[in-house]
Parts: structure tokens; C-alpha cells; sequence
């Protein structure tokens, strides 16, 4: 893979190339690209959607649009110290092409505000909802009617593909979705394979998958455009990483790792003295404790600690990936940059932590549970009228379910895959409150 190859400003739908040269510094596409995420719908609806504690009214507990946020400011960071690096290495990138280092952080930065854009309401748990309501629930009688790759797209729903359709699937008036650069989009695929073969090997981007089969056409376009190296044959497909979906990865990593974390104390499911032994470790070689002793809150005491670990490891895994550059250029680079990083150890335990003490909370775990019968029951009522009204057999009440639906999804799906594809869609684009909110409507005990 090269660099100029992989920063293309090509967006879905050009005939040519757009040339990072000819590009107005004051409104750079990479930019458009954060732009047109941030005033997206999707995005807007992360706002109501769980990060660690489902439906919660808590003022300090972050939720999809706030962690997204805050992905992006890390991977901006990470981005530019990259960029300037890579800038170093290679100055033809400047000198001929007009790339700055700023770029890789535009670029970084915008691939980590949709990092979570696909994913379905009530966290990970919204995933596998809809994945079990096929496999295991009413949905299964489905599976004779379509092909092993599209029955997997279902049972194994996954919120990286679905956030990839979610960014460039068309509809009527709208091509190409919201037309982001290919090198955003590259930099998006953390999994650039299909849901077939199902983890074929440890390679970690082969941990899950990154595109539907409806969306398959494209992803293919994209990854052959900006070089990405296939790894899959035959009918399989499948491509090595684009480098800087490294450090998506990473910046969603720390974040998920320190800031969960922050809210598991702030919440008192985990205990300050117990944190403070964890996080101390990230940050003993720049703790300023003069400054640390004059902080009075435990908030203050927490987001200081907070920032200085970010920062640690933020240094850390540009480091990583500095000295892995070629292979990972070469795609030979088969683990996540905070696998490789000096603090791994730490952050393991405070990941360990965090599954004993927040994630299996009694609050979580009966909160994902009403998340699990309410996305069921809306995926089953809507597919059943969707599919209903193109076998020209609906009731009443399907009729009355579908006018539930947004004017947006009325749409005509010849194919049953796609049908049941783009109700998936539909209830994975549900805040959690909107996700409720229907539900009882339908359950008839919406409060009036």
C-alpha cells in the first residue's frame, strides 16, 4: 500500500481523482467529511443511545454521541502526530501532493466520530438482540430463503457494517449516502471483510466483519481504489487493513478503556482508592502531585488522572505504529496498536474491572434485558407487515404498523434479504428512548 493511494479525496459516484493540491485549504474534504457526519441523523441519534448504562438519566454518564466525541478528539490527535511523522518520512507527500499533517488528523478524526454511527440502541447488546431474533427467535424461518453470506449478515448483526451502510447506501434523491471520501471510509473499516468465513483467522481484522452483502459492490470499489491488499479467495472477500484504521481503533480503545472506567467510579460501582491504584500506573511519569494534592473533588481528582492516562497512551501508540509503519504498509501488522503497547497490562486489568464492576452491574444487566424484548418485538412486528404488504397479504394492523415507520422507509425491497435488511436497518436507527417509546405504543401502554 502506498500513502497517496490511501489518502484518496475520491468520494462515491466520481468519474476522477480529486487532488489533495487542488484542494481549498479552507473547506478541505477530509473536513466536509467530519462535517457531513456531525449534521447527519444518524449521528444526532447516538445522543439516546447507550454507551455503558442503558436509559440512563445520570448527567455524567456518557452516552454514544458523547463517547463519539470524544473518539474523535483522541484520534485527531493521534492522527496529526502520525501525519507528522509520515509527512517526515516521506516529504514527497507535501512537496508534490500538497498533504499536511493536519490531514491524517481530519481524516482520523472524522472515521472516530462514525465509529459507532451503525450501532443499534442499548449498547452491544442491541447486536446480539437482533442477531438472536434469527437465530433463535421468530425470525429463524427466514434462513431457508437466503444464501449462507446474507443469513450470516443477520445472525451476526454487526454495528460496523451497519455504519458503513448507514454512510454510503443510496436512496431515492440521495446517491451515494452521505458521499464521505474513500479515505475516511478506509479508515472507517476497522473489518474490511464479509460475514463469510466467520473469524478465519487471529488477524484482528478479521474479528468481525465490515460491510452487508447489500453493500458489498462498493466496498470493493472503495478498497480497490485506495490499494488495499486482499487477504481472502476465491468467493470470499476480504482485504488488509487501511493503516489508519489502526488508530480508529486505538483512540476508541483508550477511550472505552479510561472513560468507562471514569464513569464506573463517578457512578460508585467502582471505589476511588480501588481506581486510583490502576490509574496511577498510567500516569506516574507525569503526575504533577503538587497540583494532584490541591484538587478537593473526587470528580477533579478522577479527570485529571483521567487526562494524563489518555495522553500516556495516546504517546504510547503513535509510537506503536510509528516503528510498525512498513509492515503495516505491507499489511503484516496482525494486532491492534494497544496490543502492542507498553501499558497493555494495565489497561487489561482496567478493562477486567470494568466487566465485573460496570458492564455486569445488576443496573446494566436488567436494563439490556428490557432492551432485548423490546428490539425483538419491534423487529418482528414490523418485518411481519413490511413482508405482509409485498406478498399483498396485510392486515389491518400491519397496515397500522407501518405507519409507524418514517416517511424515509417506505421503500419497495424486491428481495427478501433486503427487506429484512432494511428493517434491521430502521429499528438500529432507534434512539433508546424512540426504541421505548414505540414499543409501548405498540404494547399499548404508551402514557397519554
Amino acid at each position: 500500500m502506498n500513502w497517496e493511494q490511501l489518502l484518496s479525496l475520491k468520494r462515491q459516484g466520481d468519474t476522477s481523482k480529486r487532488l489533495r493540491i487542488e484542494q481549498d485549504d479552507t473547506r478541505l474534504g477530509f473536513e466536509v467529511d467530519y462535517d457531513r457526519i456531525i449534521f447527519s441523523a444518524a449521528f444526532r441519534s447516538l445522543q439516546d443511545k447507550t454507551q455503558v448504562i442503558p436509559l440512563s438519566k445520570t448527567d455524567f454518564v456518557h452516552t454514544r454521541l458523547t463517547h463519539s466525541l470524544e473518539v474523535s478528539v483522541v484520534g485527531r490527535s493521534l492522527g496529526r502526530l502520525v501525519g507528522k511523522k509520515i509527512i517526515e518520512k516521506y516529504p514527497y507527500l507535501k512537496e508534490v501532493h500538497g498533504f499536511h499533517m493536519n490531514d491524517f488528523g481530519a481524516i482520523v478524526a472524522a472515521a472516530s466520530l462514525a465509529h459507532d454511527i451503525g450501532n443499534p440502541p442499548f449498547g452491544h447488546s442491541g447486536e446480539k438482540a437482533i442477531g438472536e431474533y434469527f437465530s433463535k427467535g421468530a425470525g429463524a424461518k427466514y434462513k431457508a430463503f437466503l444464501t449462507p453470506k446474507q443469513w450470516q449478515d443477520l445472525i451476526d448483526f454487526e454495528g460496523n457494517a451497519n455504519g458503513f451502510s448507514v454512510m454510503t447506501s443510496s436512496r431515492p434523491g440521495i446517491e451515494g449516502g452521505l458521499r464521505i471520501s474513500y479515505a475516511t471510509l478506509g479508515a472507517f473499516m476497522k473489518y474490511p471483510k464479509e460475514s463469510l468465513p466467520k473469524k478465519p483467522t487471529r488477524n484482528i481484522s478479521d474479528k468481525k466483519y465490515g460491510f452487508f452483502q447489500a453493500d458489498k459492490k462498493f466496498f470493493q470499489e472503495a478498497a480497490q481504489d485506495m490499494g488495499l491488499i486482499p487477504n481472502k479467495s476465491g468467493d470470499n472477500i476480504g482485504f488488509e487493513r487501511h493503516p489508519l484504521a489502526y488508530l480508529v481503533e486505538a483512540a476508541d480503545d483508550i477511550c472505552y478503556t479510561i472513560i468507562d472506567f471514569e464513569d464506573g467510579i463517578n457512578l460508585g460501582l467502582v471505589s476511588e482508592d480501588f481506581a486510583l491504584e490502576y490509574l496511577i500506573k498510567l500516569v506516574k511519569d507525569s503526575i504533577n502531585t503538587s497540583k494532584y494534592k490541591t484538587l478537593e473533588t473526587k470528580e477533579d481528582r478522577i479527570s485529571y488522572l483521567r487526562a494524563l492516562a489518555i495522553s500516556s497512551l495516546i504517546n504510547d501508540a503513535v509510537k506503536v505504529f510509528v516503528e510498525n509503519e512498513e509492515t503495516i504498509l505491507q499489511g503484516k501488522f496482525p494486532f491492534a496498536l494497544m496490543d502492542k503497547s507498553k501499558y497493555k497490562a494495565q489497561m487489561d486489568d482496567i478493562i477486567k474491572i470494568s466487566i465485573d464492576k460496570i458492564y455486569q452491574s445488576r443496573e446494566v444487566i436488567e436494563k439490556e434485558l428490557v432492551g432485548y424484548q423490546i428490539i425483538q418485538t419491534l423487529l418482528d412486528k414490523f418485518i411481519t407487515a413490511y413482508d405482509n404488504k409485498f406478498n399483498g397479504n396485510d392486515s389491518n394492523y400491519d397496515k397500522l404498523i407501518l405507519k409507524l415507520l418514517p416517511e424515509k422507509h417506505h421503500l419497495e425491497k424486491e428481495n427478501l434479504y433486503d427487506r429484512l435488511l432494511h428493517i434491521c436497518h430502521y429499528v438500529s436507527l432507534l434512539t433508546d428512548g424512540n426504541a421505548l417509546e414505540i414499543y409501548e405504543t405498540i404494547n399499548g401502554r404508551k402514557k397519554r
